[in-house]
């Protein structure tokens, strides 16, 4: 039954306008980056920042607005005999997979066109991990609210704090305790951003370490190594597993 509700939402979300917006924006803008520049290396570098900031901000409005909107379909498929785990589960993959396929087609068609590098396949995989995760992050905050205003609210906290704040405060760590060896430290502290984890596992691919500042040798050491691969990805899978399984949780017991 979760596979008949997934093929649901993403087909009714695949025909949206919006999903094809975003598509062709993203598509227009990586074309245009890489004919800015010959050296495929700074497009790259550019269309990294697109998705690291873009990405976040439209799967958490997109899935916010998709949970409130299709409140009446979830409370008619709760009258079913399914189970609520079920219901939330086939709407987030429908959203993910929606957005995943948008961004495979805005960015990923355009890099393969330019440059089907390694790097190129590792900004996708941070791009489409991104996706998974602030979708859940989406949910969970959807779910904990019944009012759209705080869910929206709420979205736009997220992206404003994992996009922009966390920098400054992480900053400000490093500021305030330079004396004090903090480089294996902030390997922990880039793990508690999602952004910062997928600009750093796409960065190390780059090679560009010494843009990273005084923590550069080490994340390299450290990131760059086999399991510290792994390890960069294995948070990033969490961010996606956490945040979802507690929004399952809290769905389990609301009272719709």
């Amino acid at each position: 039954m979760i596979l008949k509700i997934v093929k649901h939402v993403l087909l009714d979300i695949l025909r949206s306008r919006i999903v094809l917006a975003y598509t062709v924006f993203l598509a227009a803008a990586s074309i245009g980056l890489f004919n800015m520049d010959a050296d495929t290396g700074k497009s790259l570098a550019s269309i990294l920042s697109m998705v690291l900031m873009l990405v976040p901000l439209t799967s958490l409005i997109f899935a916010t607005i998709h949970y409130y909107n299709s409140y009446e379909f979830i409370e008619l498929l709760s009258t079913q005999p399914l189970r609520r785990g079920t219901i939330l589960l086939g709407e987030y993959l429908g959203v993910s997979l929606a957005l995943g396929l948008a961004l495979l087609a805005g960015v990923g068609l355009p890099v393969a066109a330019y440059d089907s590098s390694l790097t190129g396949g590792c900004i996708l995989l941070a791009g489409l991990l991104l996706t998974f995760s602030f979708t859940a992050l989406a949910f969970l905050g959807a779910v904990c609210s019944r009012d759209k205003a705080r869910g929206m609210g709420m979205a736009m906290l997220q992206w404003f704090f994992f996009a922009l704040l966390y920098d400054g405060l992480l900053l400000l760590v490093l500021f305030t305790f330079q004396d004090y060896p903090l480089e294996k430290a902030v390997i922990a502290l880039v793990a508690l951003n999602p952004i910062d984890l997928a600009r750093t596992f796409v960065m190390l691919q780059m090679d560009v370490s010494a843009l990273m500042g005084m923590t550069g040798a080490v994340m390299q050491e450290f990131l760059g190594s086999r399991l510290g691969m792994t390890f960069t990805l294995g948070v990033l899978t969490l961010w996606i597993a956490a945040p979802l399984g507690l929004a399952l949780r809290v769905f389990r017991k609301k009272d719709l």
